[in-house]
């Protein structure tokens, strides 16, 4: 019996040290487990990361609005802008709205890749309700000159600010930064295009000195003249610094013409935009201006001195930072090529 207790004890110890070998012989094993325990650190810190953005997201604030005191997201993720001039005034904060009002069927240029994934909603006397609880927002920006009788559908949808109706779009942006808390950003905007403005005036007179210039915009169903009063023209004019004909009506904005009046405004330049370049009816308008004696003998025409420009990129000029930016550079590239 001793003899096989011996032996049985000794089989066990055998076994045993059989075993610690085999446990000394598995770091990949040992490895794995921390590695398990690694990525379950690295769980529950992401799981932390991830509850810390929805507590973001979840934060609200009080604004005062035209319809009084609404609560909104502190940091709203899902912008609904509902005017033309909106999707630059956001972008130009910083800001991709998921839903817009659009004029042009596609967006200009300067936006198209951004707003890659932007839902546009057209123009309309009432906004496409469908269309903006579709693309599920968490704040709505309107006009209240043009929303204020859809406010109380909108607001079921999401938390509506009605922005107050202003000459100039400075006061809009600065309004929408306000509700965004975002007054910083749009400072920087306005400083930066203000160091744009004085490159290009300074680029212009370089070119062309102090020659006459014309801003013609040819349209569907007319020619408008645009004159240093309005927001359009003041740009060219008065930010641009490009000079203006000496009998254009100091009391006029704009003026509608025939083609016969236009030689009455024989400037030295002659800026032509096309309200859009991609409509056959105003491309057709200006090619049979392009072929009439009138056209001919203007003095810019003779010493090569027209510029086409814009379309769709020029449709917000004097309205929005992005538009103006954009519209900076076109003129610049535009004088320099003939001058």
């Amino acid at each position: 019996m001793k003899l096989k207790y011996g032996v049985f004890t000794g089989i066990i110890l055998l076994l045993l040290l059989l075993s610690a070998c085999a446990q000394a012989t598995e770091p990949k094993a040992s490895g794995s487990r921390e590695q398990g325990t690694s990525q379950s650190t690295t769980a529950a810190s992401n799981t932390s990361t991830s509850e810390s953005e929805q507590s973001n997201a979840d934060q609200v604030k009080v604004v005062q609005t035209e319809m009084g005191e609404i609560t909104i997201p502190a940091s709203p993720q899902r912008v609904v802008g509902l005017s033309v001039v909106y999707p630059e005034l956001l972008y130009s904060l910083g800001i991709v709205p998921v839903a817009v009002q659009n004029y042009h069927e596609e967006f200009p240029k300067y936006l198209q890749e951004p707003f890659a994934n932007t839902v546009k909603m057209g123009i309309a006397k009432t906004p496409d309700f469908e269309m903006i609880l579709a693309a599920n927002p968490d704040l709505i920006l309107a006009p209240a000159w043009w929303s204020k009788k859809d406010y109380e559908q909108l607001s079921r949808i999401a938390p509506t600010v009605l922005l107050p109706e202003r000459e100039e779009w400075p006061e809009e942006l600065q309004d929408i930064a306000a509700v965004l808390g975002k007054e910083a950003e749009a400072k920087q905007v306005m400083a930066d295009l203000e160091q744009h403005e004085k490159q290009g005036a300074d680029k212009l007179h370089s070119l062309i000195g102090d020659e006459t210039v014309l801003y013609v915009r040819v349209m569907e169903k007319e020619i408008i003249l645009n004159g240093p009063n309005l927001s359009r023209g003041a740009f060219i004019h008065k930010k641009l610094g490009l000079k203006p004909l000496s009998n254009f009506p100091e009391s006029e904005a704009s003026l509608s013409i025939s083609m016969e009046v236009l030689p009455e405004y024989d400037a030295d330049h002659l800026i032509i935009q096309l309200d859009d370049n991609e409509n056959p009816q105003i491309k057709k308008k200006y090619e049979e201006l392009l072929s009439t004696s009138i056209w001919k003998n203007l003095k810019a025409v003779k010493e090569n001195h027209v510029y086409l420009v814009g379309g769709k990129e020029w449709f917000n000029l004097g309205m929005a930072p992005l538009a103006d930016n954009y519209v900076i550079d076109d003129i610049v590239a535009a004088f320099e090529e003939k001058n």
